[in-house]
């Protein structure tokens, strides 16, 4: 099967798990022998990654390619000169067009989106299909884009506009059998292209924007995510309970939403036992983006009930995001920023290395569709605690659950963890069984499943 996948994030450019699944799936569906065809808004001026090359329409839908990266030129359309071929890949590519999205969820990763110019930037390099101009910056030797301050300038919805239309006029040449759309923001290309193509579209629902915002959602983002899920033929969503927010909050007939749970690569090996990091602390972990929907005001105040029991705890706070100073601030207030270390936003080795380091896994979100990083935390070998409001929770048996405001109960299991060695040596042993069926080769098949639905569909219609 062919597939366009749409998504912002891929490794090395990331701000979270959408990237990590990102990666995943399309591993997967290609060692299935499927070819997948990743398209990856990707800012122009950063090309050293050797895997992505950012391609640019010039002077319309029948002109050239151009390759910021090496500053070649291919014929647009034909094979070979959409995209380049993953190292790890067998059949599928990767192919950035000359945008990046500004990260919705905050801190990490790449942000702004390439588009109209910016005051005093560039000069006129041709047109997209639309007729709007695409500009070189003179500093980057004739790179197409606006520049790089212009990656953090404008509206991300009229961005999000623009990416779909240099997507419809780079992938529709391409021969392909479905779209699968990841999040919000691909999901206008997903839509045009489908719309110009006939394919079936498939939405792929990692997070809604009630789990990032709570009771103040954006109208307008609500309305692109409901407008994406009308106008597919599949909606996947992460977990069951992620389903029942669609099916509950955007109108969705439960009937078309097919749950795939996200995997873990089950290729990287667990470090020896001989290599972990020992010491007389014992480190607690939070990782991920330090924003309200992660709960990282509820790690603190739980730790400050630890260290009433546990002084020799140190807590690490990995990640970034819109509440990082306001976290700084309250271990302060609470008197235990000592015993605090905010590493910032870490990737590749640093982030294995942390887990290693850590005694107890902490992922207290306030909403969680489903969570990537406690099945790392667990193939780390690290106990892991998760609240009740997290998907992951569906598939997990042997992690400790809590409520996420139930700070006590939180600092109580921790406690547990720390205290009682066994418990945390049982946690590690049952929990790394839990991982053998939590695969991206599982959820590739699954993905399989919903595409051919989506494409029996389409013929039924046809047919009548």
């Amino acid at each position: 099967m062919r597939i366009v996948m749409l998504g912002w994030e891929f490794p090395p450019f990331i701000s979270g798990g959408l990237g990590t699944a990102c990666q995943g799936l399309t591993a997967a569906l290609d060692k299935q022998g499927h070819q997948v065809v990743f398209v990856l808004p990707r800012p122009a001026g950063k090309g050293q990654e050797g895997h992505v090359r950012v391609l640019a329409p010039q002077g319309g839908a029948g002109g050239q390619v151009h390759n910021a990266s090496h500053g070649v030129d291919r014929p647009f359309g034909t094979a070979g000169g959409m995209g380049v071929h993953h190292p790890e890949f067998t059949a599928s590519r990767i192919m950035g067009v000359p945008a990046g999205f500004a990260s919705p969820y905050g801190g990490g990763g790449q942000v702004g989106l390439m588009g109209t110019k910016a005051a005093g930037q560039g000069r006129p390099a041709g047109h997209a299909p639309d007729g709007t101009p695409l500009y070189e910056d003179a500093r980057h030797g004739g790179w197409p884009g606006g520049g790089v301050e212009s990656l953090y300038q404008g509206d991300l919805f009229i961005q999000a506009e623009q990416y779909a239309r240099l997507v419809v006029a780079m992938v529709r040449g391409e021969q392909f059998d479905v779209i699968h759309a990841h999040d919000w923001l691909t999901f206008p290309a997903g839509i045009a292209l489908s719309r110009v193509t006939g394919k079936p579209l498939i939405v792929h629902v990692h997070s809604t924007e009630y789990d990032r915002a709570g009771d103040a959602p954006s109208p307008r983002i609500c309305e692109v995510e409901r407008r994406g899920m009308a106008s597919a033929s599949r909606v996947l969503a992460v977990s069951e309970l992620t389903k029942n927010l669609v099916v509950q909050r955007y109108a969705v007939p439960a009937a078309k939403v097919d749950v795939v749970y996200n995997g873990i690569d089950d290729q990287r090996l667990q470090p020896a036992p001989g290599e972990r990091i020992e010491g007389q602390d014992k480190i607690v972990l939070f990782l991920g983006r330090i924003t309200m929907q992660k709960g990282p005001d509820f790690f603190l105040a739980a730790a400050s009930r630890v260290l009433e029991k546990v002084p020799e705890a140190k807590f690490i706070m990995a990640g970034a995001g819109d509440m990082h100073a306001r976290m700084v601030e309250l271990a302060a207030q609470l008197g235990i920023g000592h015993r605090v270390l905010f590493t910032g936003f870490l990737q590749g080795e640093d982030v294995d290395r942390v887990y290693r380091m850590a005694d107890c896994y902490v992922m207290p979100s306030v909403s969680e569709p489903f969570g990537i990083a406690p099945l790392e935390a667990i193939r780390a070998g690290a106990p892991v605690i998760i609240s009740k409001q997290s998907g992951v929770g569906e598939v997990l048996t042997h992690a400790l659950k809590v409520d996420f405001w139930d700070t006590d109960e939180m600092a109580n299991k921790i406690v547990a963890v720390l205290r009682h060695p066994p418990l945390g040596q049982t946690m590690r042993e049952h929990g790394s069984f839990a991982l053998r069926a939590l695969t991206w080769e599982r959820a590739g098949l699954a993905c399989v499943q919903s595409y051919q639905r989506a494409i029996s569909d389409a013929a039924e219609l046809i047919g009548t």
